[in-house]
């Protein structure tokens, strides 16, 4: 007596046990690959007339009813039964009641290189969508960037006050970041078009399928327009390097949205008042009537410790399997799956948050005249006039150290006081502690010179108008 089992119960004389559908099913997650599983099996439908092992009716008749499922997908009438396991099963059924033909739609193919390309559609798909996130963030920080050229802020290493840049250097940093995520995101993207379909479960088929013919019509292709095709079945259907790729540009992606949250939790603390946040992303105290928490750059931040965990999830299932499939790998989605939803909402949130800042522009003043943010500068007012660049660094020590001690600010110390130090400083040497005229002096690319603020404005701007 045949299995109630459809899709391979031939061999059993039974059903699985129910807590076995229970455990081993995906279809709660894996029905997102819906429209991927569709556009799969109509190329493969469309290639399999065109080596013609099925008739033009039969394809035709297989399109209407892929097209049919996938509008009852999307009105969230389509009916789910863990007994099938998976949205390709799922799909197949489906079609099957509707169309005759649709019970010879799985020659010549397995689950294994249907779900590779499945997920190889997706993770383009994905990578597109992220990377116009990304490009969005970077948009709303550029124009932050631009109105504040002449604000100014220290700099900070060990989160101790450093050497004065403008706020716009200091935004123009991130947007490099994200820049080289659009740049990983890319690589992942042209790693998933090549096209696996047609490996079959691991040995491919020996039915004349026409794989170059699948891949063309699921573009799969290069620039030149040349078929692109995986070159071993084994690994084709094996492999999820793609996956951990993805995993790893979000896992960036997060590391540099969790950066920039931090600088401007800090930032947004009654310790530096540097910015207030717009209220509608930020939250109260159930106990603290006062409190203005920056709660979205701290779930930001927070997110971001989950893209990592992703990715160390995808390379700890990976690192013991042997070739080929084997079942483990239904885990490898949900991971996936969830760095796109994480850092698409994440970047969505920056967008919102970046672009509702506003600066304390007294505050930031106030931090920057700070003139030991301009100590360096005086080690080169030294440097400039013969002294050794250690004895210049010794010497300028020396006189932090004085004025620590005098309880003053360092361009308060007397001339006489400085001059004693190192006969090297003459009457000029405040005019060092001027910030403009200290950046003024930072021309060179890549520094936070004024124009060179303006230079890299430019660049981005240009770049992105054309992203």
């Amino acid at each position: 007596m045949e299995s109630k089992q459809a899709t391979w119960g031939g061999r059993f004389k039974g059903t699985p046990a129910a807590l076995m559908l229970t455990f081993s099913e995906s279809i709660s997650f894996d029905q997102r690959l819906a429209p991927f599983d569709i556009l799969c099996s109509q190329a493969h439908a469309a290639m399999l007339c065109h080596v013609e092992l099925i008739t033009e009716p039969e394809r035709k008749a297989i399109h209407r009813g892929l097209d049919a499922i996938l509008n009852n997908i999307k009105k969230g009438t389509f009916a789910i039964n863990i007994a099938l396991e998976d949205i390709h099963m799922h799909i197949e059924q489906a079609l099957t009641r509707r169309v005759p033909a649709g019970a010879k739609l799985h020659m010549g193919r397995s689950r294994n290189d249907q779900v590779a390309t499945d997920m190889r559609l997706f993770l383009k798909s994905a990578c597109e969508q992220l990377t116009d996130r990304v490009v969005r963030v970077q948009k709303a920080l550029l124009d932050l960037a631009e109105d504040r050229q002449k604000q100014f802020i220290p700099g900070y290493t060990h989160l101790q006050r450093a050497q004065p840049v403008s706020i716009a250097h200091y935004l123009l940093a991130y947007i490099e970041m994200f820049g080289r995520d659009r740049g990983r995101l890319y690589t992942v993207w042209d790693h998933a078009n090549w096209c696996p379909l047609g490996s079959g479960a691991l040995a491919g088929t020996s039915l004349p399928i026409d794989r170059a013919y699948a891949a063309k019509w699921l573009g799969f292709v290069d620039r030149r327009g040349q078929v692109r095709l995986t070159q071993n079945s084994m690994d084709a259907v094996a492999d999820r390097d793609l996956f951990i790729e993805f995993a790893t540009a979000c896992s960036l992606i997060g590391t540099h949205f969790s950066r920039l949250a931090e600088d401007i939790i800090l930032w947004n603390s009654a310790e530096f008042q540097f910015v207030t946040l717009p209220e509608a992303f930020t939250t109260g105290s159930s106990l603290m009537p006062h409190k203005k928490n920056p709660d979205a750059f701290e779930l930001i931040r927070g997110k971001a410790a989950r893209l990592q965990g992703n990715l160390q999830t995808l390379l700890t299932l990976m690192k013991g399997l042997p070739l080929t499939y084997n079942r483990d790998l239904q885990e490898d989605k949900p991971p996936v799956f969830d760095s796109l939803d994480q850092t698409r909402i994440c970047l969505e949130m920056l967008e919102a948050l970046v672009s509702g800042i506003q600066f304390n522009a007294a505050r930031c003043a106030a931090a920057v005249e700070d003139p030991l943010v301009l100590a360096t500068d005086l080690v080169d007012y030294l440097v400039r006039k013969g002294v050794p660049f250690r004895k210049a660094h010794h010497r300028v020590g020396s006189l932090v150290a004085l004025a620590e001690k005098q309880g003053i600010r360092l361009d308060q110390l007397a001339d006489a006081t400085v001059s004693k130090v190192d006969a090297h400083f003459e009457a000029d040497w405040r005019q060092v502690f001027d910030v403009e005229t200290a950046l003024k002096k930072r021309e060179q690319p890549g520094m936070p010179g004024l124009r060179q603020v303006r230079t890299q404005i430019r660049r981005w701007r240009k770049q992105l108008s054309a992203s």
